[in-house]
């Protein structure tokens, strides 16, 4: 019985993954070419993949546009606290719990159905300069940056919605964003999600299917991440840096010689310098598929 769920959990992030590259090159086709720099050939082989809550910005960005729905009334305040709760025994308990992984999947669902996704994503363009704009770390950004200024190709990998976080690496000048993919159908959202959430493996499968359409070469890309969640994904690149690490996350980058970055405090650990993380380059994107909360029929 166990087997079959493995084999059925590996399906679906199999799936979440190859939906959520395919999202993610379509989008970064439409949108505006990005200006390298001019002293830099395009490094057309190496990239970075950057996780986003807690990595690129503070706390969980769905959060922070769930209180921007709250605030416009599409759900009430308890709403809001129910969400909260959730979100958090999914952050802390949903590395391996199948229960946990379920219930966040389903309130995911209940995000989107029957909304218009350009509206959502307009709303999400409100709410990132509202409440997500300001919580960007500035360090992490920096090291977006100097992969950009590299000549490399920079994309976020998260679980959140993948409307929004391209909204997140469209505002910070990034090549586009990986995440959680919710099935639509003339422009409106059906309840359900392509695959699963774009989470743990699902992410790893993300960055190799992004990698094999876009012909990356994963030894030479770079990924960072704050939660242990994601050392499948860290695990499938060259480079790995653990940024603002959970303890876990930073008891295995020591065991297998990560590179830590803390901008919480303004120390560096780990500290291996600049140059060995331009040599692996790195890919982020990332991103996802639940973009709102139903308003609440009273």
């Amino acid at each position: 019985m166990a087997g079959k769920r493995d084999v059925e959990s590996d399906r679906a992030a199999e799936l979440a993954g190859e939906a959520s590259a395919e999202a993610a090159i379509q989008a970064a086709a439409m949108a505006p070419e990005l200006e390298l720099s001019l002293s830099v050939p395009p490094d057309l082989t190496a990239a970075a993949f950057f996780d986003v809550d807690n990595t690129m910005m503070m706390g969980a960005s769905i959060f922070h546009f769930a209180r921007g729905l709250a605030a416009r009334k599409y759900f009430s305040s308890s709403d809001l606290a129910g969400f909260v709760w959730q979100q958090l025994k999914f952050r802390v308990g949903g590395r391996e719990d199948p229960e946990s992984v379920k219930a966040s999947r389903e309130q995911a669902l209940s995000f989107v159905s029957g909304r218009s996704v350009a509206e959502l994503v307009s709303l999400g363009e409100e709410i990132y300069d509202e409440l997500m704009a300001d919580r960007i770390w500035k360090g992490t950004q920096a090291l977006a940056q100097m992969h950009l200024d590299a000549g490399q190709r920079v994309w976020l990998v998260t679980a959140t919605p993948v409307e929004l976080a391209q909204i997140i690496a469209r505002r910070l000048g990034l090549t586009g964003a990986l995440g959680t993919v919710s099935e639509s159908e003339d422009g409106i959202y059906t309840g359900r999600l392509v695959g699963d959430l774009l989470h743990g493996k699902a992410k790893a499968q993300a960055v190799r299917s992004l990698a094999a359409k876009e012909g990356l070469d994963l030894r030479r890309c770079t990924a960072y991440s704050d939660s242990s969640n994601d050392v499948p994904m860290l695990s499938v690149v060259g480079t790995a840096v653990a940024v603002n690490p959970d303890s876990q996350l930073r008891e295995i980058s020591r065991r297998k010689g990560w590179e830590i970055r803390d901008f919480r405090t303004g120390r560096k650990a780990a500290k291996i310098g600049v140059p060995s993380i331009l040599g692996a380059g790195a890919v982020a994107g990332a991103v996802a598929a639940t973009m709102a909360y139903r308003r609440r029929v009273k």
